[in-house]
């Protein structure tokens, strides 16, 4: 039987990523060229403004049990989202991705 959770980890419709992606797509999210997946990258003003940040976004994603693959250099953070249950975007990037835009919000104004 399906639940709820089965169906945050299912391969995004096309009229779910249109309807989902195209407000991240307007914050600078992009699509991953060559696979099922969204990028962005932030810049803070400093290597501690950026781990505050990520710190954020981890204890978010243990929550969520879904983790970003990210790389980090001084004030610099990359991160690409997609969902490997399902080998592509599922709401779950989605949720994951507008935390991110909310988190890197809060970093930069505090």
């Amino acid at each position: 039987m399906a639940d709820a959770s089965d169906a945050k980890r299912a391969k995004l419709t096309e009229e779910e990523r249109t309807s989902s992606l195209s407000p991240l797509k307007t914050t600078g999210w992009t699509m991953v060229e060559g696979r099922d997946a969204i990028y962005k990258e932030f810049l803070f003003k400093n290597f501690n403004e950026a781990w505050g940040f990520m710190s954020r976004v981890a204890l978010q994603a243990e929550k969520m049990d879904h983790h970003p693959e990210w790389f980090n250099v001084y004030n610099k953070v990359q991160i690409t989202l997609s969902t490997h249950d399902c080998g592509g975007l599922s709401q779950r990037d989605v949720k994951l991705a507008t935390f991110i835009e909310s988190a890197a919000a809060a970093t930069k104004s505090s």
